[in-house]
């Protein structure tokens, strides 16, 4: 049974750094495509990143450009997110996801079989 859990969320200042962890259980192969989105109160769920695995190619959304990196960690299963230079609209709950089909290698949530429970992170002034 395929799990994610993540950790790492938290509270911080805004300017600040937090690193985002996703360790995958149960898969015998990499997932084509692995995920982080995040979902603010009142907001619907949103990519922030994701990651094709196999050319290790990372794709962020504007507004995390140059301040989020995805990473991926092989050997540990793990997915991360590095956030920098954080601000008051990244607060929120994320998520990472993965799946294994082709297709699914884009931000539209309905496209991922798989989530992990989510971590909060809140940004303050």
């Amino acid at each position: 049974q395929v799990q994610l859990v993540e950790s790492g969320g938290g509270s911080v200042q805004a300017g600040g750094s937090l690193r985002l962890s996703c360790a995958v259980y149960g898969i015998s192969t990499d997932p084509y495509c692995m995920a982080w989105f995040r979902q603010a109160p009142g907001k619907e769920r949103e990519g922030v990143g994701l990651i094709y695995t196999v050319i290790e190619l990372p794709f962020y959304v504007d507004s995390v450009k140059g301040r989020f990196t995805i990473s991926r960690d092989n050997a540990k299963n793990t997915l991360y997110l590095q956030m920098n230079s954080l601000k008051l609209e990244d607060s929120a709950v994320y998520y990472c996801a993965a799946d294994f089909r082709v297709e699914s290698c884009n931000l539209r949530p309905d496209r991922y079989t798989y989530w992990g429970q989510g971590t909060q992170v809140t940004v303050s002034s």
